[in-house]
């Protein structure tokens, strides 16, 4: 029988039947690599396995009907807010090329595309590998912002080296796969998947060299040894994907938006059981293995390990809250009549993408640049980047 955590609804035929053809997919991996995949694999497989991970197997997984919901669906003015600072960069290069990096429905892009475009031509591409999540966002841009929707194309890989503009990256690094390792008595161990009769299985085998190498350079840097049962993420798929962009700028920015910590805070004592969460209909839990192809898996970012893998200035670190309020957001609600119901329609999405306990602190937001001397309005508050 299928494990399901307690307390989740129980699955459609169809759902069931998907699950199993995605265990089938990790059980074929598996029995080719002597019976076990690592981690990272089993996560890029569940995630971006073509028709059948969660990212594109064209379930709706973005909003209310979703299983998650972002900020750009929370509420339209954090993309007005996001175009804000998107041109200063873009007034400040002399051009109008912009990128975004896998655009989930497409509701970011229709609110930045709307400030962006009464302002000049833009050239806004969206690379997006699920052709599903193309045509959702497609058509949200169509309906939102009918007017930019020619200056939109789709890509399926990064722009040529020679890019000048601005790379957008909103809540997408953490889904990139990682690896997940323990500290055991005998020395580190890299957690694997291999698959039962009831679908895949938790275990793990001695970590590989680079492995020990990296968790041995992480504590030597936070001055801590893990103790014995510690377990944590490491993300070097992510760092090649930072190195990769950086590789293809010429001038510009990169904003990296995203749920993570600074290295020393995202190794901390206390976090002893790493950062991995799953989420499946908006419930939480972290149980990455049952579900597989219906439910999203991430895993927070490590920031400093991004910042230095990418080899680009790092022009600003803030967080969520300060980066959208050093932007202006509170412009949006300064000519709306108090207590009426639009002002307490914005104040409540305010709240939700501003305040501490919602995505105010949990969320970071970096600047990573080439070739930009002005400072950038959206980290003029509290300079972070100490964390780094």
């Amino acid at each position: 029988m299928m494990r399901l955590p307690a307390g989740f609804p129980a699955l459609g035929s169809g759902e069931r039947v998907h699950v199993e053809r995605v265990h089938a997919l990790i059980r074929a991996e598996a029995e080719a690599h002597g019976g076990t995949i690592p981690f990272s694999r089993f996560m890029e497989i569940a995630l971006y396995a073509p028709g059948l991970g969660y990212y594109r197997a064209g379930w709706q997984t973005f909003g209310s009907e979703g299983d998650f919901v972002t900020a750009a669906e929370i509420s339209p003015l954090f993309g007005r807010v996001v175009a804000r600072q998107v041109e200063q960069v873009l007034s400040s290069l002399g051009t109008r090329e912009v990128v975004e990096l896998g655009a989930g429905t497409g509701a970011m892009a229709a609110q930045v595309l709307l400030d962006l475009v009464p302002k000049g031509d833009v050239r806004y591409r969206i690379l997006e590998l699920s052709g599903v999540l193309a045509s959702r966002q497609r058509e949200t841009i169509s309906t939102q912002a009918p007017e930019a929707l020619a200056c939109v194309s789709w890509l399926d890989a990064l722009p040529e080296p020679g890019f000048r503009g601005v790379v957008l990256a909103n809540e997408v690094v953490d889904a990139v796969p990682v690896e997940r390792f323990e500290v055991t008595a005998r020395g580190v161990s890299m957690h694997c998947v291999g698959v039962d009769s009831e679908g895949p299985v938790l275990c793990s085998r001695p970590a590989e060299p680079w492995l020990v190498e990296s968790v041995e350079s992480i504590q030597h840097e936070i001055g801590y040894r893990f103790p014995v049962g510690y377990v944590s993420e490491i993300g070097p798929a992510r760092c090649a994907w930072a190195a990769s962009i950086a590789e293809r700028m010429e001038s510009g920015l990169v904003l990296l938006i995203d749920y993570g910590f600074p290295r020393r805070e995202l190794d901390h004592p206390d976090r002893n059981d790493g950062t991995l969460r799953c989420h499946f209909r908006h419930r939480r839990h972290a149980e990455p293995l049952v579900l597989c192809g219906l439910q999203d898996i991430s895993a927070h970012v490590d920031f400093s390990a991004i910042a230095r893998a990418s080899g680009l200035d790092v022009a600003g670190f803030t967080t969520h809250s300060e980066f959208l309020l050093e932007c202006g957001l509170l412009d949006f609600v300064s000519d709306v009549e108090p207590g009426s119901p639009e002002f307490v329609r914005l104040t409540t999405q305010i709240k939700r993408i501003t305040l501490p306990g919602e995505m105010g602190e949990a969320v970071k937001v970096m600047a990573l640049t080439r070739g930009i001397e002005e400072p950038l309005m959206g980290f003029s508050g509290r300079d972070h980047r100490v964390r780094l």
